[in-house]
Parts: C-alpha cells; sequence; structure tokens
C-alpha cells in the first residue's frame, strides 16, 4: 500500500516534474506541495486525485474483504501440524529477561 506522500512524489518524478510545476498544474502552490510531500500535510481523496491528474495521471481505488494469508486447513491433522509449527516458534523464542522491581513513581502528598 502506498502512503499519499509516496504518491504524489513518485507521480510528480514520473512525469519530469518539479513541485513548482505540479503546483501550477493543479492550482496550488509549491509549499503546499512539498508538505504533502512529507507528510506534514493529508491531502482529501479530491486534493489527491487533483494532484496526480494534474501529472498526467489517475487514481485508481480498490477495496477488498481482508481474507486470511493463508488458506484454511483442509483437515484436523492440517491444523494440528500449524498448531505445532506455531508452538514450535514460540519455544525457539529467547525469553526477554523481566526485572523483580516493581518501578512506579513516588506518590508525596502535599
Amino acid at each position: 500500500m502506498t502512503t499519499p506522500p509516496a504518491l504524489i512524489r513518485a507521480v510528480r518524478r514520473r512525469n519530469g516534474l518539479t513541485q513548482r510545476e505540479l503546483a501550477r498544474r493543479a492550482g496550488t502552490t509549491q509549499p503546499v506541495v512539498s508538505a504533502y510531500e512529507h507528510g506534514r500535510r493529508d491531502p482529501s481523496l479530491g486534493t489527491l486525485r487533483r494532484l496526480v491528474e494534474a501529472a498526467g495521471e489517475r487514481v485508481v481505488l480498490d477495496a477488498r474483504r481482508p481474507g486470511p494469508d493463508v488458506p484454511p486447513a483442509r483437515d484436523d491433522a492440517e491444523r494440528a501440524r500449524r498448531l505445532l509449527d506455531v508452538l514450535s516458534l514460540v519455544d525457539a523464542i529467547a525469553p526477554v529477561p523481566r526485572s523483580t522491581r516493581l518501578h512506579a513513581p513516588r506518590l508525596v502528598s502535599t
């Protein structure tokens, strides 16, 4: 997934435009384009579309229902193998040593 700052910068560079030229084409100013590219401002979808189209490209949105990265297990045996794999990974991770001392702010009454 591309962020708006990265998208604006990439589209502008792909089309050989300076921030000033993109701003002129989109009807805004160079400092505003810079702020979008550096993430200091968040463009609305309409503004993002206007900037991308001013550079000669178009925005295409795609929405998908989130799904699992791994296909579902075929049977109980495969579920068991996956569980053992996960548990083996957990055992392989070294435990983080924890302090037995409680660190809390000191309360002082006035």
